[in-house]
């Protein structure tokens, strides 16, 4: 097995290692922006620098990146709204085509000969324990590498990084919530290759609660603080699924082919579920804040659902022009009343409260009792939503917890799709509902 794992990491090595003319490219077009952000700077009142930082600068980004992070330090001193208006001056001088983003504070992001670049302000603080911005930190980051990896080791950097993006886990954003370029690098530095890394990082890696890497540039800093369990036991099982047989397909996965309205149709009919779906125009806002407020408006609907006796299987969510909130239940409809429990009667003043609010109930209205059942008083009461697309479409779901945009979305108008209807969603969404409908880890 040492050889067959061997021989494909050193296939996946070499596809990914940039060739000669692509490092030359990127070195030429470095220089050009750092020529260009050296130029704006020297029209602003302050000094500064700039720094090529990331995995460009550290030389173990992979072949066919298109990604450039430039930093501009500025001197510590500077209010930070000075620091935020100098950086944007930069930023829009060298990508005059480039658009602001947000992060601590806003930065430019543009295209410029082919390649991603992302100009951001930063201060040049003394070391990264003194950030006054979370960015401070980052070109310490670089600094940090320079005598540690070497070209053998960046090999070694290239293929865990690959590996991580071959299994979804590759990226900090808060969509993949996975592991970062830094907190690879660290790890592969730590356990010396890429081999030990998923031999003893299979095991070494659990744990109840989140994963903690010290940054050694900041010992107040958890590089892996956006990392999810559900991440690391992904990172665990492909491990374990990479020793025992070794294959490019782990590194290079192919996309599943997207699955039709018919046969949509066909899966919930063979489960015996019932799928609905909230539809609704996506909120024009970045990954980053979109992806966490579908989450948040997600599990708030999906909660609700529960708890309304509706018992949700599954849940997910997707997003491109439209936003969908989706959830396969087990239970579509219930029945026209429902029972509720009120105190103990020895509890006198809560108990003769309960029975007197539900004493004038009559059956022709829906409402039995109060009576006994044990010591407490019981109504059978009508249900609220008797089935769940009656309370998507009602106002009560705006009383659950929605993220901010999404909600605001809502507010504007959506579509409830339930069982058959929720094929429309192949149209746009076919490779989710396959994977979704060929769950794997």
């Amino acid at each position: 097995m040492s050889d067959e794992f061997d021989a494909v990491v050193e296939r996946v090595r070499k596809r990914v290692e940039p060739d000669d003319d692509e490092r030359e490219r990127l070195d030429a077009v470095a220089d050009e922006l750092r020529e260009r952000a050296s130029a704006a700077i020297d029209d602003l009142p302050v000094d500064a620098d700039v720094v090529l930082v990331g995995s460009t600068a550290r030389d173990t980004w992979l072949a066919g990146d298109r990604d450039i992070d430039l930093f501009v330090p500025f001197p510590p001193d500077i209010d930070r709204e000075d620091l935020e208006s100098y950086g944007l001056d930069v930023g829009h001088a060298v990508l005059p085509a480039g658009h602001e983003e947000y992060a601590e504070h806003p930065y430019v992001k543009g295209t410029y000969n082919g390649f991603d670049v992302d100009l951001v302000p930063c201060y040049a603080v003394a070391d990264a324990t003194a950030i006054q911005s979370a960015v401070d930190r980052t070109p310490f980051h670089t600094e940090y590498f320079r005598s540690r990896i070497d070209p053998a080791l960046a090999g070694e950097v290239r293929v865990a990084k690959q590996f991580l993006t071959g299994i979804g886990v590759y990226g900090s954003d808060l969509r993949t919530r996975g592991f970062s370029g830094y907190l690879t690098e660290l790890l592969v530095c730590q356990y010396g290759g890429f081999r030990a890394f998923v031999e003893d990082g299979e095991a070494d890696l659990a744990f109840t609660d989140p994963l903690v890497v010290i940054d050694p540039t900041d010992p107040e800093r958890n590089v892996a603080a956006v990392c999810s369990a559900e991440a690391v036991a992904h990172l665990q099982h492909d491990a374990r699924d990479l020793l025992a047989d070794p294959r490019e397909g782990l590194f290079f996965p192919t996309e599943p082919d997207p699955v039709g309205a018919e046969a949509v149709c066909e899966a919930f009919e063979r489960r015996g579920t019932t799928p609905v779906a909230v539809r609704f125009d996506a909120p024009d806002i970045v990954d980053d804040q979109l992806y966490p407020q579908l989450d948040r408006s997600l599990e708030g609907v999906t909660s609700e659902l529960d708890r309304r006796g509706f018992d949700v299987l599954r849940a997910a969510t997707w997003a491109d022009e439209s936003g969908v909130l989706f959830a396969e239940l087990e239970v579509a409809e219930r029945p026209a009343i429902e029972r509720h429990e009120g105190p103990p009667v020895h509890v006198r003043e809560h108990a003769e409260g309960f029975y007197e609010a539900y004493a004038d109930g009559d059956p022709e209205d829906g409402t039995y009792g109060p009576f006994l059942d044990g010591n407490r008083y019981v109504v059978e009461r009508p249900r609220e939503f008797e089935t769940a697309v009656g309370f998507l479409e009602s106002d009560a779901l705006f009383d659950v917890a929605l993220g901010a945009h999404v909600e605001s979305a809502l507010e504007s108008g959506y579509d409830v799709l339930a069982g058959e209807k929720v094929s429309e969603l192949a149209e746009a969404f076919g490779v989710e509902l396959a994977s979704y409908l060929d769950p794997r880890p």
